[in-house]
């Protein structure tokens, strides 16, 4: 494990599972039995700040997060930084030697 995840800050993933609906539809949604700590890694990626009223802040932020994590999807959903963030595109798999092995996973914060 490398030494940003290892000393790197927490953060809550929950992971997705498939429900049925009461139309009988399967739908995927974050699971409600509980978040998962892990320590992440985090890199900024963009911003942009909100100047007038009504226009909207949008942050996002990749976390580097331990191999072994699995069932995040996009519908999973994060807290970091004690605000409620959401996966903006799927996470990917990262294989490299052991202890750089990692999924990096793209996130922004909920208005």
């Amino acid at each position: 494990m490398s030494l940003q995840r290892r000393r790197g800050q927490s953060a809550r993933i929950w992971k997705t599972t498939t429900i049925t609906d009461n139309r009988g539809n399967e739908v995927v949604v974050a699971d409600a039995d509980g978040p998962h700590q892990v320590r992440v890694a985090a890199i900024p990626q963009r911003s942009a700040r909100a100047e007038v009223p009504g226009q909207q802040q949008i942050n996002v932020v990749r976390l580097i997060v331990d191999p072994h994590l699995d069932e995040v999807t996009l519908w999973s959903r994060v807290e970091y930084a004690g605000r409620q963030w959401d996966i903006v595109s799927p996470p990917a798999y990262h294989h490299g030697d052991r202890r750089a092995r990692h999924w990096s996973i793209d996130i922004r914060e909920r208005p």
